[in-house]
């Protein structure tokens, strides 16, 4: 079967690469998905770069998350494995990596039965944004009615499903993105007030937004002077969640920042809070994200896909600012 690889670390484009995988057969607790499509998500290519949190060991295959359908299960029964017959759609959630292949061979726990009105390119990008958006907003930080989250890097697929997510459950949205025409299409979005860092000052409009006082909470997925700008902006008793390092810097924390109306600041890694979560807090969390997807609200503008022959060029588009939804790969 053929798989996307890579045997160093480096630029995405320049070390991916589609070679053969021996097929295997499921052991028990296991089960062989026949991928189908798999998104490119920065995560992703941080891991393809040798900079995320975990790292594989080499020669790896990429790929988190991604639909396919059950081709067969390992022997024995497990309670688990009830409802995932072959034939069977699902989700994979294959934290260790490794959906970019035609077939993957995934513990039964990490796969999610889905419904027949939920399209594959929806299914394929179910959990990274979703859960991260939903976990961070209403689970942690529990984003009050009226209550300003403001969110760094808004334009994102994760931002925009941020916004519905505040729309839906009443809390209002202060997005920060880079560009005047981002500012504008996010409040066409729903967005109750967007900043362009270009021709903006972040700190004036924040302080004519809440009277002087500051926004509660804040998520930042960039780091370096725009998590600081974030940091910023909170008010007394203020909190802050940072997920991302898009901009590839450290944050210069002027300490007194968070002595001042004792904020705070802390990290969120999906990866780790899943680890940390029993089978029930799980299944409860999948049952909200098909909700809301149903609902339109976690949902993901799906841009172009690709062939695993063309993976170059899926990861150079991945990364171009402004693209037009995310960058699938056809697996199937």
């Amino acid at each position: 079967m053929k798989a996307i690889v890579f045997d160093r670390f480096g630029e995405p484009a320049e070390v991916l690469r589609v070679g053969e995988a021996a097929a295997a057969e499921p052991g028990a607790g296991q089960v062989r998905v026949r991928m189908l499509a798999s998104p490119i998500n920065p995560s992703d290519l941080l891991s393809v770069r040798g900079m995320y949190g975990k790292l594989p060991r080499l020669p790896a295959t990429p790929g988190f998350e991604g639909v396919g359908v059950v081709d067969k299960a390992g022997p024995g029964f497990l309670k688990w494995l009830r409802g995932l017959k072959p034939g069977r759609r699902v989700a994979v959630l294959n934290g260790n990596g490794g959906n970019w292949q035609q077939q993957v061979i995934v513990p039964a726990r990490v796969l999610v039965p889905v419904p027949s009105d939920l399209r594959d390119e929806q299914v394929a990008c179910f959990f990274v944004n979703p859960a991260t958006a939903l976990i961070m907003t209403r689970w942690l930080l529990k984003v009050p009615r009226g209550g300003w989250l403001l969110q760094t890097a808004a334009a994102s697929e994760l931002g925009k499903m941020v916004i519905r997510l505040g729309k839906h459950h009443g809390f209002r949205t202060l997005n920060v993105v880079r560009r005047r025409e981002q500012a504008e299409m996010l409040l066409k979005l729903g967005g109750d007030a967007a900043v362009a860092t270009n021709d903006e000052n972040l700190d004036e409009r924040v302080r004519s937004l809440t009277g002087g006082e500051g926004v509660g909470y804040a998520i930042d997925a960039v780091g370096g002077q725009t998590a600081l700008a974030a940091l910023r902006c909170l008010g007394t008793g203020g909190r802050m969640l940072v997920y991302g390092t898009l901009a590839n810097e450290p944050m210069p924390v002027d300490t007194r920042l968070l002595i001042s109306g004792q904020k705070r600041i802390e990290g969120f890694w999906l990866s780790e809070w899943v680890r940390m979560q029993g089978i029930p807090t799980m299944l409860r969390l999948f049952r909200e994200i098909k909700k809301l997807m149903r609902a339109g609200v976690l949902v993901t503008d799906i841009g172009q896909s690709f062939p695993m022959e063309e993976i170059a060029a899926a990861a150079r588009l991945a990364e171009t600012p402004g693209r037009p939804g995310k960058v699938l790969i056809r697996l199937g």
